[in-house]
Parts: structure tokens; C-alpha cells; sequence
């Protein structure tokens, strides 16, 4: 048998980058995409001198030709897709009304319609691939909406309703969806991010800390299904107590992390 496959987005830098060269050193043939044709030249010089195997190509998440052309690359180069990771996204953080509306519909457009958009353009090879999985990346902000972060944490939230629901659709055709529920990441991503929530919860979790989630997340076929998976204490406790403080409290604690 070909050895497994993981196709990632956004695999330049941050989570894609680290995830990449984690399942490389498992031995997975990585396909991973980007728009910076300079972070993928590295990175797959650094998979190759470990000895692994990775496909690299350009991808916007929001072109359906692009994604289309992608997969079918790396299926016929590697006959078979075993985890797609959609990693891409993009974060402004501010007061919604200070922030471009044209900057809050990339957003909804990357965060959201590239993973909708990718997912649908590999359900062939998906389905075609036995014990395939999908792996979604959420955030601790879709939990209960962000001050600061309105369209950011909205995004997120459709990525959470979006994984519940293909989990269910997808099951039979053996098709596993998941979520990776992060805090902020010491990434590019909030590089200049200042935020009330920041500052009271600090940046603690590091792109290898979510890749290694992944991979613990990726390993894992309970008897009873699991979909979300938080990663990190701070998110493990504030999905806690969403799940089961009344809605006002959920909100309070929210208004105090943020300094509404």
C-alpha cells in the first residue's frame, strides 16, 4: 500500500507549516499549499532534507479552479487523500466599525468559503479513501462571540456549524470531520494584535503545540464519536463553562476577558 496523505492549506508558516513537517516525520506524504511560493520552497526543502516527501503548489483557498487543479495533482501523483487539513485563514482584529468592509468579507470569504469550497472539491478523493478525515480549524472565539473580533470569531462559528453537520452527512461514506478549537497561536497571524482579550489571556500556545493536537486528534476513533477538540487548558476550561454556565454568565466572563 502507497503510504497515507495529508493535503494542508495556508502550509507556508504558522499551524500548516508545523503540521506539514510533523506528519512528514510520521512518514505521510504532505501536500502542502499556499499563496507564498517562497514559504513552500522552504518548507519542502526542509521535509526533503529530513528525508520526507512533499507536492507543493500555489492555492487561494477562494478559487474552486485552483483547488480543483490542486487536488488532482496530488491524487494522481499520490492515489490517494487521507487527511485534508483547511488551515488558511486570515484575522483583523479591532472595533468592527473601524475595520474596512471589504476586510471583514475576505475574511467570511477565507475563512469560511475556502473551507466550504476545498471540502467539496475533495469529497472524490475523500470518499475514495478509505477512513478518510477532514480536519477544520476553528478557534476558541467562535465559543462565544469576540469583542474585537466580530468577523473573525462569526467565520469561525460557521466552521463549527459547518463540521457538525458534514460529520453527520459524511459518515457514511466513512469520511470522519473534526474541529481543532486553538486559543491564539504565537503565529504571523496576531503578530500586531492587541486586543482586550489578548492582553488578559496572553498568547500561550505555540504552531507546534495545534499541529501536535492535530495529529492526537487525527489518531483518535472513539467508540463514541468526538468532533471538537480544544487545545490547551485556557481552551479546554472556557468550552467548559460555555457548555454548561447559563448564557449570561458565558456572556460576563466574555465582557471581563475583553474589557468591554
Amino acid at each position: 500500500m502507497s503510504r497515507p496523505t495529508v493535503f494542508i492549506t495556508g502550509a507556508a508558516a504558522g499551524i500548516g507549516r508545523a503540521t506539514a513537517l510533523l506528519f512528514a516525520a510520521q512518514g505521510y506524504q504532505v501536500g502542502a499549499y499556499d499563496i507564498d511560493e517562497v514559504g513552500l520552497t522552504r518548507l519542502s526543502g526542509d521535509i526533503t532534507a529530513a528525508g520526507g516527501a512533499a507536492h507543493t503548489g500555489v492555492l487561494d483557498v477562494t478559487n474552486a479552479t485552483q483547488w480543483a487543479e490542486r487536488l488532482a495533482e496530488f491524487h494522481a501523483a499520490t492515489g490517494r487523500l487521507d487527511i485534508l487539513v483547511n488551515n488558511a485563514g486570515i484575522l483583523r482584529a479591532g472595533p468592527f466599525e473601524a475595520i474596512d468592509l471589504a476586510a471583514h468579507r475576505a475574511i467570511i470569504e477565507v475563512n469560511l468559503t475556502g473551507v466550504l469550497t476545498g471540502t467539496h472539491s475533495a469529497f472524490q478523493y475523500l470518499r475514495d479513501t478509505p477512513g478518510a478525515q477532514v480536519v477544520n480549524l476553528c478557534s476558541a472565539s467562535a465559543i462565544y462571540g469576540q469583542a474585537e473580533l466580530a468577523s473573525y470569531g462569526a467565520s469561525k462559528a460557521a466552521v463549527k456549524s459547518f463540521t457538525e453537520a458534514l460529520d453527520l452527512e459524511w459518515e457514511r461514506h466513512d469520511i470522519r470531520v473534526l474541529a481543532i478549537w486553538p486559543m491564539f497561536v504565537a503565529t504571523a497571524m496576531v503578530d500586531g494584535v492587541t486586543t482586550g482579550t489578548t492582553k488578559s489571556l496572553g498568547v500561550r500556545l505555540t504552531a507546534d503545540d495545534v499541529a501536535a493536537g492535530i495529529w492526537e486528534a487525527t489518531r483518535k476513533r472513539a467508540r463514541l464519536p468526538k468532533v471538537h477538540y480544544e487545545i490547551g487548558a485556557q481552551a479546554k476550561v472556557l468550552a467548559t463553562v460555555a457548555k454548561y454556565a447559563p448564557n449570561w454568565a458565558v456572556r460576563t466572563a466574555n465582557k471581563y476577558f475583553s474589557g468591554s
